[in-house]
């Protein structure tokens, strides 16, 4: 990572375009469409109305795993918390489903608190994906066949090293805004911080859990959110040990140097496509290595003629076109005509043109198939739509047949009606590295830095699917190595990389790696 953070710093500026780079629904980050502005005196109604604030709810059931030819015994708690405002007044339901191994000892006992993104997802992706002692089956990359679904006893998973805490976010799920509470006292960056944060110290309170080793595991919005939840959890005397970035986003804002850096970050991410799609003449036998052959391209050749602009010579235009077109399975002229700037959404459509298909933008690996092969964009994820119904049904299967939890409310997948979210953002450090004050756009890998000075144990470790157009690793790699951290402190960020999207665990043979991958991580963290 030296050299390329080296190679990076002398020919990128950083930047990051959020509105070419977040997806839309789902586990992923999205920023909400503009939503008409409501009169004052409707915000003032809706302030006036009052939500029944309903108990603190717990319905605890108990089941067994083997894992590694080890029976572990486990309760499953699924439940809901009550948050309360400066005034000490209920504001939010939060739904949660808790795993903790029978007769451990809670104080040397590692809990992980793992939530989706979004902004606005629930956590059933990684609840029914990942780590829990249950995991849904689906044919990725090829789309799920309908019920019944599978679910499956978790070999994966990673309760034999740490309880794990399923939360959802406020407005998904069963988490409700209660007592005067409104939307909007969640749907923003840093209300949804406060809400996370007081979640966090009420679970530890309620269960008496405060002196267990602590983990984040977020995923996509969540690392946004992690990144920044690790400061304002430090500041309120909550040390964590380590903190898991799956699928990155953290700076959503634009910074000097313009547009042209999400090119240089999204084409390691177009090579790895093109590598698995088998568009390129002679490839490499691993991904690794024509990843890093993209690598050294794009930070080098690549950016020098993109910020060369409207100065860039004709014979030099040339020369990279090619070297695109070598790395992405793209013509040529394609390449030209597109002035070298490729966009997601064109090069999904584009380089399976010629087979009547296009890619996944969560997961390249998905293949869609649209209604004609002209046309700029697809016309769907399949990478979205492929497993969507899988994971849906499955959670409410889960719930009400196995952990027995009623109740009368919808479970809300995704806050569909979450309205504008309130991008801005104000370090709990006053920013620090980075800009300083409110941001209007959250660059949360200053609060992470800040995190891990203040508590220079705190390890991190930044889980990247090759083929995820989300949230491209390169873009990932760049900001976690522009952290301004101490030479003694950059060993506490660690990398992983799957041969998966966004979603890693879609991949069983990534998941495997990844479970291994952690499961060392946190061994090593709680030393």
């Amino acid at each position: 990572m030296t050299n390329l953070a080296q190679k990076l710093a002398c020919s990128l500026s950083f930047a990051l375009v959020a509105s070419l780079l977040v997806p839309i629904a789902r586990a992923q980050e999205t920023r909400p469409a503009a939503q008409p502005t409501p009169a004052a005196g409707a915000d003032h109604k809706e302030a006036e109305k009052e939500t029944p604030i309903p108990p603190e709810k717990t319905v605890a059931t108990h089941h067994e795993l083997t894992l590694d030819g080890k029976l572990l015994k486990y309760t499953a708690t699924a439940g809901t918390l009550l948050l309360r405002d400066e005034d000490d007044k209920p504001y939010g339901s939060i739904f949660y489903v808790a795993y903790t191994l029978d007769g451990a000892e809670p104080q040397s006992r590692p809990v992980s608190f793992l939530y989706n993104g979004g902004p606005g997802s629930a956590s059933l992706w990684l609840h029914m994906g990942s780590f829990s002692p249950v995991r849904i089956t689906t044919d990725s990359p090829n789309p799920t066949a309908g019920p019944p679904f599978k679910l499956v006893p978790n070999q994966y998973s990673l309760l034999d090293k740490t309880d794990l805490v399923f939360i959802d976010a406020p407005l998904t799920g069963y988490s409700r805004a209660v007592g005067k509470a409104t939307p909007k006292d969640f749907t923003g960056v840093d209300q949804d911080l406060r809400a996370f944060d007081r979640f966090i110290i009420r679970y530890l309170s309620v269960n008496q859990r405060w002196n267990s080793p602590k983990f984040l595991i977020g995923e996509s919005y969540g690392t946004t959110r992690s990144a920044a939840l690790a400061d304002m959890l430090g500041n309120d005397g909550v040390q964590l040990n380590g903190v898991v970035l799956i699928s990155s986003i953290l700076n959503y804002g634009i910074r000097a140097g313009g547009y042209d850096s999400i090119y240089v970050f999204n084409l390691p991410s177009y090579a790895a496509a093109a590598w698995y799609f088998n568009k390129i003449p002679d490839k490499p036998a691993d991904v690794a290595t024509w990843v890093q052959q993209a690598r050294d391209f794009a930070s080098g050749p690549y950016a020098e003629a993109l910020f060369a602009g409207d100065n860039l010579l004709a014979g030099k235009l040339d020369e990279v076109a090619k070297q695109v077109s070598h790395f992405t399975g793209l013509s040529v002229d394609y390449i030209k005509e597109a002035n070298l700037r490729i966009s997601p959404t064109r090069f999904r459509k584009e380089v399976m043109r010629d087979d009547r298909r296009t890619l996944g933008r969560y997961d390249m690996r998905f293949e869609g198939v649209d209604v004609d092969a002209a046309g700029e964009s697809p016309s769907y994820d399949p990478s979205d739509s492929g497993i969507s119904g899988a994971f849906v049904a499955a959670l409410h299967d889960y719930l009400e047949r196995e952990l027995k939890y009623d109740s009368t409310d919808e479970y809300r997948p995704s806050a569909g009606n979450i309205g504008q979210w309130d991008w801005k953002h104000r370090p709990t450090s006053g920013g620090g590295f980075g800009p300083g004050g409110e941001q209007s756009q959250p660059y949360v890998a200053a609060d992470l830095a800040s995190a891990i000075r203040k508590n220079p144990h705190l390890q991190v470790f930044s889980a990247n699917g090759y083929f995820d157009l989300a949230t491209p690793f390169f873009a990932t790699e760049f900001d976690l190595s522009h952290m301004a951290l101490d030479p003694n402190l950059r060993g506490n960020v660690h990398f992983g990389y799957y041969p998966s999207g966004h979603m890693i665990y879609l991949n069983v043979d990534a998941l495997h790696r990844l479970r291994d991958d952690l499961a060392e991580f946190i061994t090593k963290a709680t030393s």
